[in-house]
């Protein structure tokens, strides 16, 4: 049998990183992935785009994207919860790794309609993270990688500060392996319905998973089992308020919701719950999943009139209509008298909208009303009347592997001489709460090298 260097765990973005580093570094690399070949790739394959530093233009980049400005967004969003250290290494390094993905063969395209506020701040990839996880799978071979599907990764045995041996099951038997080095890029546990509950309560019962339903935090568990530090709150995660006629798994990024700031969102009382218009839509919608999971039944709804169909991405399921919102109230069952009071008051409280504008913080604003709406706020009154029905949709977990600057793991006697992780499992070190559209990806990135590069170093 093949001794290998490296086992990689996982076949997404990130530990494809660590694959194709520790490979030209030398190393034999073997990746041993959870799910079938057509579905491999983990979260990786919904992805769009990369949130990336740049001092001037920089690929489909415009103008520039400072490193400070970068780390007060990212502090915005995680209400200052982050490891400032290791943020900044991430938002540093992801202005060398786009020349660095091209290289290895993704392309970019520029930003799509709908999302040209992010024009400056993340590149696109073209043909989405399906196109990126077959580029890399392609580069990765080229450099004589060798990637293990339907491999289900059991067991790693940690004797002291190392790794001695990964147990994995593969065409109905089970195997194990001895290599030098583990990498551990096998995603969060959100596909663990059971774990989520434990976690959430029963509300998660409800919850829409974004996601690879591979992704059940087997490894992860089975190192926390052994003690090796953890980073994060299990309650803690990626999640986004999607069209709650997704699927239970796997739906992507196809049925995220990008309607909320033009619209009022009520939960089944047909009663307004939270401020729509609080920012631009790529730095606030991941609160979105987090406050619909609050309300009864963990559900809410969106209701935007004709005037503002056409200001957003549109889903992949289009949104109910009707002429009248008594008639809206009865396709979405809800309670008629209260979703007329609940507009009107809203239509009320609008004031001025010359200085409306879809793609910026306008001011445009209500008065006098709860929750306020603090941009973007017209009034609904153009018929036909739209809705959307909106669900809490995890996209990871956030409760995960506690890594260093050169993304090792370690337990509460020292560092583990021969474990690393990068990826969805260890960004619970970076991030505490809240997300940034596109920073995934860069941590994945940026620590998926960093992976590869220090276990093959290791390895040699």
């Amino acid at each position: 049998m093949t001794s290998y260097d490296i086992a990689i765990i996982g076949g997404g973005n990130a530990a494809l990183c660590a694959a194709m580093t520790a490979a030209e570094a030398g190393a034999r690399v073997l990746i041993l992935e959870t799910a079938p070949k057509p579905y491999r790739g983990g979260n990786s394959r919904h992805t769009r785009n990369f949130r990336c530093m740049h001092s001037g233009p920089l690929g489909p980049l415009v103008e520039d994207y400072s490193e400070d400005e970068y780390l007060a967004d990212l502090l915005k969003v995680t209400g200052g919860k982050t490891d400032e250290h290791l943020a900044r290494l991430a938002i540093r390094t992801s202005e060398e790794c786009l020349p660095w993905m091209q290289d290895h063969g993704v392309r970019f395209q520029p930003s799509l309609s709908g999302t040209l506020s992010l024009a400056r701040t993340n590149a696109f990839f073209m043909g989405g993270g399906k196109s990126l996880v077959n580029a890399y799978y392609r580069t990765a071979q080229s450099l004589g990688v060798e990637v293990l599907y339907e491999a289900a990764v059991t067991h790693l045995e940690l004797n002291g500060d190392t790794i001695d041996w990964v147990d994995y099951t593969h065409g109905g038997e089970t195997h194990r392996i001895t290599p030098k080095a583990v990498v551990v890029a096998s995603g969060g546990f959100q596909a663990d319905t059971d774990w989520l509950t434990r976690a959430w309560g029963p509300a998660a019962q409800n919850f829409l998973i974004r996601g690879t339903p591979y992704n059940r935090g087997v490894v992860l568990a089975d190192l926390l089992e052994q003690g090796v530090d953890s980073v994060g709150d299990p309650t803690q995660c990626h999640a986004v308020a999607i069209d709650g006629r997704a699927p239970k798994f796997d739906g992507g990024i196809v049925t995220r919701l990008d309607c909320v700031p033009f619209s009022i969102v009520v939960n089944k009382h047909a009663q307004r719950f939270y401020d729509e218009g609080e920012d631009v839509w790529p730095k606030r919608y991941a609160i979105w999943g987090r406050l619909v999971a609050a309300q009864p039944d963990q559900v809410g709804y969106v209701i935007i009139d004709a005037k503002s169909l056409n200001l957003f991405m549109p889903s992949v399921f289009p949104p109910l209509k009707a002429d009248t919102l008594d008639e809206l109230a009865a396709m979405m069952d809800l309670p008629a008298e209260q979703l007329n009071q609940t507009v009107a008051d809203f239509n009320a409280a609008c004031g001025d909208t010359s200085g409306f504008h879809p793609t910026e913080l306008d001011g445009v604003a209500t008065s006098g009303l709860e929750p306020p709406k603090t941009n973007w706020a017209r009034p609904i009154t153009e018929p036909p009347f739209y809705g959307y029905s909106l669900r809490t949709g995890v996209t990871f977990t956030y409760l995960g592997l506690k890594v260093d600057e050169n993304a090792q793991c370690s337990t509460a006697t020292g560092k583990i001489k021969n474990l690393w992780a990068a990826g969805e499992t260890m960004a619970g070190s970076i991030l505490s709460q809240g997300y940034l559209a596109g920073f995934g990806m860069t941590i994945g990135t940026v620590f998926g090298r960093i992976a590869g590069r220090e276990a093959a170093a290791y390895a040699n």
